[in-house]
């Protein structure tokens, strides 16, 4: 897959050069970068500025394009082992998917489930992660239910989100799972039906609902922080 932009080349040529399998360069670049990307041992090719446009798909580039191997999911049972677990039921819109990983490697998440998903686009979230995702350990799994079963069969306590929700005063300690649902249709009543919780974010301001990243965001700090 392809993935471009200054930042991110940087990033993977410092913590991911294993993944590159072939760099673009479609301007001059620092010597020392060059020389970096020169021992890699893999191809390095200059294209021009339509190349690299159709490469990119009209993203901003700014000269650097790198394609990389694919990121590989963790094994679902690697997931049960962990403190915090953020699940995303049935979320495709890239951008929110890589605000959320980033958000999620920022404020301390150990792990994300992708589920509902029939085709996970990797590259758009990656690239929307900003990086973030490189270092953010997830797995992929078909159906939400799945998910839920088996985490609380591992002892998780699960929070499900709804504007009908609950306002906590405290998070309890011990693993706790953090499911999100899609902008359009939120989670399913069978999901909702499932978690110990459903919490909902207090509103100064009726307004119909807050951007699912943007959610995700105060609800994961919110509980890490144990400051619901």
């Amino acid at each position: 897959m392809i993935v471009y932009g200054k930042r991110i080349a940087e990033l993977v040529l410092l913590k991911h050069s294993e993944k590159i399998q072939t760099i673009y360069l479609a301007k001059e670049i620092d010597k020392r970068q060059f020389n970096a990307f020169s021992r890699l041992n893999v191809p390095l090719l200059r294209v021009d500025s339509k190349k690299a446009q159709s490469l990119a798909r009209g993203g901003n580039h700014q000269g650097y394009l790198l394609e990389i191997s694919p990121l590989e999911p963790l094994e679902f049972s690697a997931i049960k082992s962990m403190e915090f677990v953020l699940v995303l039921c049935g979320i495709n819109d890239v951008g929110n998917l890589g605000a959320l990983f980033r958000t999620s490697f920022v404020l301390g998440v150990d792990g994300i489930v992708i589920c509902g998903l029939k085709d996970f686009k990797q590259e758009g979230a990656l690239r929307a992660s900003a990086g973030a995702m490189l270092d953010m350990p997830f797995a992929v799994v078909t159906h939400a239910l799945d998910v839920v079963n088996e985490l609380k069969l591992a002892h998780f306590t699960l929070y499900g989100t709804n504007p009908k929700g609950t306002d906590l005063t405290q998070i309890p300690k011990g693993k706790k799972a953090l499911f999100l649902g899609n902008e359009g249709e939120g989670l399913s009543n069978k999901i909702l039906s499932k978690m110990d919780t459903n919490l909902r974010i207090p509103q100064k301001r009726e307004f119909d609902s807050l951007n699912v990243s943007t959610a995700g965001a105060i609800l994961i700090d919110r509980i890490i922080n144990g400051r619901y």
